[in-house]
C-alpha cells in the first residue's frame, strides 16, 4: 500500500470530506509509484510539438489501454498521513487516478496539470492499524 505524506491543512480537509483530490506532481517519482498502484502509464507532452499529433499536455493510460501483465484495478487503498512520522494521523482512502488540472482552493496552481487521486471513500486510522500497515510496508 503506498502511503503519502500530506500537511495538517489538507488532511483535516480531507477528514472532514471537504478536500476530494489530492494533488501529486507530474514527476518519474510519482510516475513510478503511480505504474505500480494502479498499473497506469503516463504519456508525456510532445516537445517540440509534431503537426500530426496534437499533445500538448499528459496523458494518462489505464485499463484496456495498457498491457494485460500491468493491468490494475482503477481503484486503489492509500494512506494519506499528516507527515512523515509513523506516529502521525493517517487516513485509508479509496482513490481512483486521472491527471488534470487542480482546484486552488485544494492546493493545485492554476492551469497547472497533477496526477489527481480521486477520494472516493476515506476511514480514520487508529495508531495500531498504522503501524501494521507500516510493518507490510518494510517487510
Amino acid at each position: 500500500m503506498l502511503i503519502l505524506p500530506i500537511k495538517k491543512r489538507w488532511f483535516d480537509m480531507i477528514l472532514s470530506g471537504e478536500k476530494k483530490e489530492e494533488y501529486r506532481d507530474i514527476k518519474e517519482y510519482y510516475e513510478t509509484r503511480f505504474q505500480n498502484l494502479f498499473g497506469a502509464i503516463t504519456i508525456h507532452p510532445l516537445y517540440p510539438p509534431d503537426n500530426f499529433l496534437d499533445r500538448s499536455e499528459f496523458e494518462l493510460l489505464q485499463g484496456e489501454a495498457v498491457p494485460e501483465e500491468i493491468r490494475k484495478d482503477s481503484i486503489q487503498e492509500i494512506i494519506f498521513r499528516n507527515g512523515y512520522s509513523k506516529d502521525s494521523k493517517a487516513i485509508k482512502a479509496s482513490c481512483r487516478l486521472r491527471i488534470g488540472k487542480g482546484r486552488p482552493e485544494w492546493g493545485a496552481e492554476p492551469d497547472k496539470q497533477y496526477y489527481i487521486l480521486e477520494i472516493l471513500d476515506k476511514e480514520k486510522l487508529a495508531a495500531d492499524e498504522k503501524r501494521v500497515g507500516d510493518e507490510q510496508l518494510e517487510k
